[in-house]
């Protein structure tokens, strides 16, 4: 008797393990933003509100739904610098940056949207003026959280900010801001609350059990 209620045991268990690991696998709908050297573009170490890059630079932007920097899409499309801003000669005091801006796939879209096509832009700014500055000369508007996180480029998506998904591509319950998103993904490092409590429960029930069948014999 003692073998089967083990065997039971473990076949109520399972799916709760199995639950926890459909719920750390999620990702994150928000706007990446990316460095361009030659042909390949690496995921950019500041956020644009604070990058400064120099005249002739090359920066992207990729609206998609990944887990994290590692797993990003990255922005389509091969023009360059020259490619991008041939029509936007030099001129003093000023810098020319050239902008990448991937609105993404339908599958990342939110509920409801449509990605926009893809676009590229030169933009002629001061000498001193950051990425977000420069985005926001030629992709108006943009939209930002209470956390300066960016939300939108050129109004898309109309609403949501750095939401979490689950692997199906459903909405979360809740997130919201980036820094909330990145507390829920460190605390899935670990099994949840109502794992312990679900296993804590199963644990309990099978005691009661074997006790009784100790107790009848």
């Amino acid at each position: 008797m003692i073998h089967r209620f083990t065997v039971l045991f473990l076949a109520a268990l399972l799916p709760l393990l199995a639950g926890a690991g459909q719920a750390q696998a999620a990702g994150y709908r928000y706007w990446s933003f990316w460095d361009r050297d030659g042909s390949a573009w690496t995921y950019a170490t500041v956020g644009p509100s604070l990058a400064r890059p120099a005249d002739g630079d090359v920066q992207g932007f990729r609206f998609s739904v990944s887990e994290d920097s590692g797993d990003a899409a990255k922005p389509r499309g091969t023009a360059d610098f020259d490619t991008i801003c041939a029509k936007t000669p030099a001129k003093d005091g000023t810098k020319r940056v050239a902008l990448v801006i991937d609105f993404g796939t339908p599958a990342d879209a939110p509920s409801g949207e449509q990605p926009p096509a893809g676009r590229t832009a030169c933009a002629q700014v001061a000498g001193d003026a950051t990425t977000a500055e420069a985005l926001a000369s030629v992709a108006k508007p943009l939209r930002y959280d209470s956390n300066a996180l960016l939300c939108a480029i050129a109004g898309y998506p109309t609403k949501g900010c750095g939401e979490q998904i689950s692997v199906e591509g459903k909405d979360s319950a809740s997130t919201g801001a980036a820094d909330e998103a990145s507390a829920q993904d460190d605390g899935a490092l670990g099994p949840s609350v109502g794992l312990i409590a679900g296993a804590a429960a199963v644990f309990v029930l099978g005691a009661a059990a074997v006790w009784q069948v100790r107790r009848r014999a």
